[in-house]
């Protein structure tokens, strides 16, 4: 596009508030899912900390507990390995209501329950292997938290395995549209420009796939290579080109016939120049369009898997198993451990809809 095209489309695009809105929401998303672990109030690996005493506790719920340091474990100092990973757990928390000191030794009384407790007598060496001063014992072995979002059944804490679980829709969006793309454009591009018998071979795949329900197939693809999270990228990105293909192929067929393309065929430029430089330019437009909404397509097809049972696989975190560990609770007092989750997939959704539809009005020539 020109620097006139540019402008046009920015001055479109900003009249729309809610893409707007979305856009902001999408990059807010995916700066989380990148951050996921130092944003996480529970940063060991997919924020999987067991505390079953306080499972299924609501939003807001606060707690103390007792660090019990286990030697062990070494703290990971790699940035890029945390960034990926989280944390190994070094110390093994127990939640408490209350503790008293009395000489190297701290009484807490342990939470069983919402009704219940116990009380437990741990050394301070037992706790922390090294010299305690009397000072720092309550900064070193005492916790204090928050769970903003409340605990799951097993009492993981709901917001981090939030945050952490967005890192799988958007990677599964990302990696999925690029698989898709990259195959729909480069049939629809050779279907469309050269034809004949590729033509109809490639029109011939498309529609046989066009007329096998998207999960069906995703599921037939996941069975052949089994349950997993890069299983689910292929399965998904393999499914959803058919719709980019025959959009390329339009586009392609119409802008094949203009004097431009003709010229260059007279010069003697080569198909595949002519493809690359000339005609895959002009559908970027419609390119741009059909990734934001297999974005979306893909979000939802991974969200549904999972709660099937044949997407990711826990202890990972994603918000379709969120919503498959917790769907009993909608009908308890605890419906928001499936809620919050399935409002998480349905803003994210709705965000590269809104966007997809304004990016397609905003690169409208005819507007």
């Amino acid at each position: 596009m020109n620097t006139n095209t540019n402008a046009r489309f920015w001055k479109r695009f900003r009249k729309n508030k809610a893409a707007l809105a979305s856009l902001v929401l999408i990059i807010v998303v995916i700066m989380i899912a990148l951050f996921a672990y130092p944003l996480s109030p529970d940063d060991s690996k997919d924020a999987n900390t067991m505390m079953v005493e306080i499972g299924t506790r609501k939003p807001g719920f606060a707690c103390s507990f007792l660090k019990k340091y286990t030697a062990s474990n070494e703290p990971n100092t790699n940035i890029i390995d945390y960034l990926v990973n989280g944390k190994e757990r070094s110390v093994v928390l127990i939640p408490i209501e209350g503790y008293t000191l009395r000489n190297d030794s701290i009484y807490v009384r342990h939470i069983m329950d919402e009704q219940n407790t116990e009380v437990l007598s741990f050394s301070i060496k037992q706790l922390y292997p090294t010299h305690l001063d009397a000072t720092l014992i309550q900064e070193t072995l005492i916790l204090h938290r928050t769970f903003w979002l409340g605990t799951d059944r097993y009492g993981r804490d709901l917001l981090s395995r939030l945050l952490i679980g967005s890192r799988v829709s958007m990677a599964v969006g990302f990696i999925a549209v690029l698989i898709s793309i990259f195959i729909g454009v480069l049939l629809g591009a050779l279907s469309g420009y050269f034809g004949g018998w590729v033509d109809q071979i490639i029109t011939w795949l498309i529609n046989v796939l066009w007329a096998i329900p998207t999960l069906l197939l995703v599921f037939a693809i996941t069975f052949a290579l089994g349950k997993g999270f890069w299983q689910i990228f292929i399965a998904v990105g393999f499914t959803m080109w058919v719709g980019t293909a025959r959009l390329i192929r339009g586009q392609v067929m119409s802008l094949k016939e203009l004097e431009y393309i003709q010229a260059a065929k007279v010069m003697g430029f080569s198909s595949m120049r002519i493809i690359s430089k000339h005609v895959l330019p002009n559908v970027l437009g419609p390119t741009i369009v059909m990734a934001a909404s297999n974005f979306a397509t893909a979000i939802l097809i991974e969200a549904g898997l999972s709660f099937l049972g044949i997407g990711v696989q826990p202890p990972t975190s994603s918000w379709g198993l969120m919503i498959k560990e917790n769907y009993n609770f909608i009908i308890t007092n605890h419906p928001m451990l499936a809620i919050i989750p399935g409002l998480a997939i349905m803003l994210i959704v709705l965000a590269f809809n809104l966007l997809g539809n304004a990016l397609r009005d905003a690169l409208d020539v005819k507007g």
